[in-house]
């Protein structure tokens, strides 16, 4: 029977009517509406014909996509029960590895990923009137693409059907573009009053950085779990980034007078479900993001939030991609805050300050400006438009990071050279994984068969428990024999996968993207079955050639793509001359990555796996302050073979011979005094007149106009030594204005020496920004006049007879008539017996003491 009392008493109610006129007027629709006010639940039974009586016609066919896979069994079941019954009848739900319906089933609840999956197969959706996107604001790249394909199909195909964006806090106007300026309709909840308490550490704690956090951060927060069980009833809720952060605030919440549950995406669905339900005895139930939405934990009066969240991250150029700890934004504040108030008055518990949260993001980071894009790519390219310009998205994709997943994609052999999906790549989309575990998938299934390949993928796919240890292999065998939740998922995406796997067309000869010889170098694929070392490497490195990597000692190793990686001091690989690397994770300032779960390779099976990444030819480069060339086979940055090359490619040769003058500056030629004045000039001249006269003051600059000034001597050179016999200024000459015919004012615009009244003709220092005239004193003599090079006042040095500073003026007539006799007092006592006349204007110019004018 209906729970009518139920349905009725859902604050969304009174919002209904607004929708439907929405969806009838538009044909799409923003629902905002806070946590606990029935937009999960009541919308799909009112849109659905549910809850109407007997003669309202025909129901319609519901899809709600949920972020995750325990949200979308809660909603569920739920929505069943509101109904008065059990899930699989009217209301079903299927998540990856679960389905749940029935031939009555009107509303199924299904995760962004199986929707996504569901859209590639089926562009039209056949039967289904209305999609509900739950929880858009968690901007979730699945959520995003099957937005972007929705609004295609409605306006290419079917713009009868009705999508509905749905959230508690998100951005309503920017949700109403992506639906062609579909209307927003809000409610207002009735969620009870949640006190907000301050509970920053007392001490400072070190930020979190990848997915370390600090101790002290989680010994906070298990103490205010336990302040707010004595100052708070009911169960309390505490979220908390990661599973390993779960297992250490329970093992620090000890001896308190509740039971502590854990709640992550990993925990069996029992586990999940039990916590959902209510219980007798007082919880403290310790969450990840999963608790965050589309959720009521019964009991819940308390949430202690400890402010940190999981994004991932993604190091495009080594391959590498990992989670990362972040500060979670005031939006999932309070998404997280409203769990305490859904059935009555609670309070929330913020393990930072008041002035921090003003500081806090306001949304978290779409998903698409972060993470490896390269399965979106592949779902954009199969649905038609590989480049997803076309794609209604909230945010479009960052043009790096498509690039570098397009890269991936022709690897792997998913797309051709103009970006289409080759037919292996339309396969590969509709596995259910990443375009490498695919790639994994296919390949090691013609090497392995269906059963060993999907049992490995499946382990790469949700990476082992950390006690699993970091050998592949034996992960493997751990996960055959272990009865742990980890071993029960494993085995039910094992079955998936083969299945999968030995799908008709799948023919390990059509399907491999590369030749996989076997392993262990016993010839064909097919004499013999492979170890599990072998197999477990084979798969890895199928899935991540670029993290193929080779020994170089003592436990370090450098992988195909460049980076260095270091096994733990305990691990058992680490007497392997290869690796092939499946997790690795590299921490900020850190020389190399961290392996994470790795398995033993041969270079046979590198090569085979990383095919792509193989080079051989020609290798002249600047190293180590001199020419290297040498004939070299790479696999990737790791060196296989090298030999020293007699007669190296010219072009080769000039271009490493530049990269040493790029890194080590123009000092390797020669630079005898006249050289270095003539750059002098050049640069004052140049920073003076501007116009043809060549900026020569940056090393950079002047590398690349090679061409025009350092040939033909640079194309002769062979090594460093013959740059440094080529002569700078000779070079030089060759940038000076002639065709114009200023080089021939040279001298006269910026004459290397200037005659002084003396007779004596003075070197013009023009290395700074002022050309400098350092003359003794007693020269310019009847000098009035401040000489000047191209406009330009020149600063003159006065110095004594002994040849140091007395002063410095740019203006000789005012230093003549004011700061002379300051100078004169001064030095005639010390050099009496040169002439201190009382008129320098009148005195004769002279080198020489007075006894020597005298003669």
């Amino acid at each position: 029977m209906i729970r009518r009392a139920e349905l009725d008493s859902l604050p969304v109610r009174g919002a209904v009517p607004a929708l439907v006129a929405a969806l009838d007027g538009h044909g799409a629709a923003v629902l905002c509406a806070p946590p606990g006010t029935g937009k999960t639940t009541l919308v799909p039974l009112v849109l659905a014909g549910l809850t109407d009586p007997a003669g309202g016609g025909p129901p319609r066919r519901v899809v709600v996509a949920e972020p995750r896979r325990i949200a979308a069994r809660a909603a569920a079941r739920r929505m069943a029960w509101l109904l008065g019954e059990t899930v699989g009848g009217s209301v079903g739900f299927t998540v990856r590895g679960e389905r749940v319906v029935g031939p009555d089933t009107v509303v199924e609840v299904v995760t962004t990923g199986v929707l996504l999956q569901r859209l590639q197969r089926d562009q039209e959706l056949a039967g289904v009137d209305v999609v509900i996107l739950d929880e858009c604001h968690e901007r979730h790249l699945d959520a995003d693409t099957v937005a972007a394909f929705l609004v295609d199909v409605r306006e290419t195909l079917r713009p009868e059907l009705r999508l509905v964006a749905a959230s508690a806090t998100t951005d309503a106007a920017g949700w109403s573009r992506v639906l062609g300026g579909a209307p927003v309709v809000e409610t207002a909840g009735v969620s009870y009053p949640v006190e907000v308490v301050w509970a920053p550490p007392a001490r400072p704690v070190r930020p979190p950085h990848g997915l370390r956090v600090d101790p002290a951060q989680l010994t906070h927060v298990a103490s205010v779990v336990r302040r707010a069980l004595a100052e708070r009833s009911g169960d309390v809720l505490c979220f908390l980034p990661g599973v390993g952060e779960l297992g250490r605030v329970a093992g620090q919440l000890g001896g308190v007078d509740a039971e502590v549950v854990q709640i992550h995406g990993r925990a069996p669905a029992a586990v999940q479900d039990a916590a959902l339900r209510p219980a007798e005895h007082r919880r403290v139930i310790l969450a990840t993001a999963v608790a965050e939405s589309s959720l009521t934990v019964p009991g819940v009066r308390v949430v202690v939030d400890s402010g940190l969240a999981r994004e991932p991250r993604v190091d495009h150029a080594r391959g590498l991609g990992a989670l990362a700890t972040v500060r979670a934004s005031r939006a999932a504040g309070r998404q997280r805050a409203g769990r305490a108030g859904r059935e009555a008055p609670g309070a929330v518990y913020r393990c930072w300050s008041q002035a921090e949260d003003a500081r806090l993001t306001a949304f978290p980071a779409p998903e698409i400006r972060i993470a490896d894009l390269a399965q979106f790519a592949l779902q954009a390219a199969c649905w038609g438009d590989p480049d997803a310009a076309g794609l209604a998205l909230p945010d479009p994709p960052p043009a790096g990071a498509m690039g570098a997943a397009r890269e991936v994609l022709r690897a792997v052999g998913a797309v051709d050279a103009a970006g289409r999906p080759t037919g292996r790549g339309l396969r590969m989309a509709r596995l259910g994984l990443h375009p490498r575990l695919a790639r994994a998938l296919l390949d090691g299934a013609a090497a392995l068969g269906a059963r060993r390949a999907a049992e490995l993928v499946a382990l790469l796919s949700e990476e082992p428990p950390r006690e699993y240890g970091d050998d592949l292999a034996g992960a493997w065998r751990r996960a055959r024999q272990g009865g742990d939740a980890y071993g029960h998922r494993w085995r039910t995406e094992v079955r998936r996968l083969e299945r999968a796997a030995g799908e008709p067309g799948s023919s390990a000869s059509r399907e491999a993207s590369v030749p996989v010889g076997d392993p262990l170098g016993r010839g064909p694929v097919g004499r013999g079955p492979l170890s599990d070392d072998a197999a477990a490497g084979l798969v890895a490195a199928l899935a991540f050639p670029e993290r193929v990597a080779r020994a170089r000692g003592e436990g370090a190793f450098l992988m195909a793509s460049g980076t260095a990686a270091a096994l733990g001091d305990g691990s058992g690989l680490r007497s392997a001359p290869w690796l092939a690397v499946a997790v690795a994770d590299r921490p900020p300032h850190a020389a190399s990555a961290r392996v994470g779960l790795a398995a033993p390779l041969d270079e046979e099976t590198a090569r085979a796996a990383a095919g792509h990444l193989f080079r051989s030819g020609e290798e002249v480069r600047w190293e180590d302050g001199d020419l290297v060339a040498r004939s070299v086979t790479r696999l990737g940055a790791i060196e296989l073979a090298a030999r020293p090359l007699k007669s190296p490619d010219p072009a080769l040769v000039r271009g490493a011979l530049l990269d040493g003058l790029r890194s080590e500056g123009l000092g390797l030629l020669r630079w005898p005094q006249d050289a270095r004045a003539l750059r002098a000039r050049l640069g004052f001249l140049h920073r003076a007149l501007g116009g043809a006269w060549p900026d020569v003051a940056d090393d950079s600059a002047l590398v690349d106009r090679a061409d025009e000034w350092l040939e033909p001597e640079l194309s002769r050179a062979r090594r460093r030594s013959d740059l440094g016999r080529i002569d700078a200024g000779q070079a030089l000459n060759r940038l000076l204005p002639w065709a114009g015919g200023e080089a021939g004012r040279l001298d006269e615009l910026a004459p290397e020496r200037i005659e002084v009244p003396s007779g004596s003709r003075v070197r013009v220092d023009y290395s700074g920004e002022q050309p400098v005239l350092a003359v003794k004193l007693q020269e310019l003599f009847g000098w009035a006049e401040t000489p000047r090079v191209a406009g330009v006042p020149v600063l003159v040095h006065l110095l004594s007879p002994a040849g140091r500073p007395a002063a410095v003026t740019a203006d000789l007539a005012s230093f003549w008539a004011g700061g002379y006799q300051a100078v004169r007092a001064e030095l005639r006592g010390r050099y009496p017996k040169h002439p201190w006349p009382q008129d320098p204007a009148t005195a004769e110019p002279t080198r020489h003491t007075n006894a020597r004018l005298r003669r």
